[in-house]
């Protein structure tokens, strides 16, 4: 179990030590889509959601949950974000495709912050719209790329 970062020497879960690491740029971009009936997709794109605006609640769910990742994912560390963006686009006539962006200067990833941010902003898509259309779907989320670290640099091809 010691090629396994998350496990102590005995085996028990841990949190990775970070203290050594050098503080770099850690970008990281991840995306996640809504499909939904035409319906739903114009009605967003107009903004004439009953519950009203989707997009601004779903950007401010996107950021607010980057910022709360450490108390949602375990063994993640707590992170002092530079920055987090939510980008919403309407694909077709029955996709919505999110992007989060997150953005820190320190010793581990922002890939967890970004990947919580863009599903909590599909979340939020769902919620404003579930009575409009309970069949909506979610997904693929996933990590587009990163960079900084020991690891290297990350893009989804």
């Amino acid at each position: 179990m010691d090629t396994l970062s998350h496990f102590a020497h005995d085996g028990r879960l841990a949190q990775v030590d970070v203290g050594a690491k050098d503080i770099t740029a850690r970008p990281a971009l991840a995306q996640g889509r809504v499909s939904a009936s035409a319906s739903v997709i114009t009605a967003l794109k107009d903004n004439k959601v009953a519950k009203g605006d989707a997009f601004t609640a779903a950007r401010l769910a996107g950021i607010m949950a980057a910022k709360r990742t450490a108390e949602t994912i375990p063994l993640c560390h707590q992170i002092d974000l530079d920055r987090v963006d939510i980008e919403i686009s309407i694909e077709d006539a029955s996709t919505i495709t999110l992007t989060a962006r997150a953005q820190a200067h320190g010793r581990t990833g922002v890939e967890m912050e970004a990947l919580c941010a863009v599903s909590a902003a599909c979340l939020t898509i769902y919620d404003m719209c579930k009575s409009m259309d309970k069949s909506m779907t979610i997904g693929p989320i996933m990590l587009l790329e990163k960079s900084g670290g020991k690891s290297g640099p990350y893009k989804r091809t």
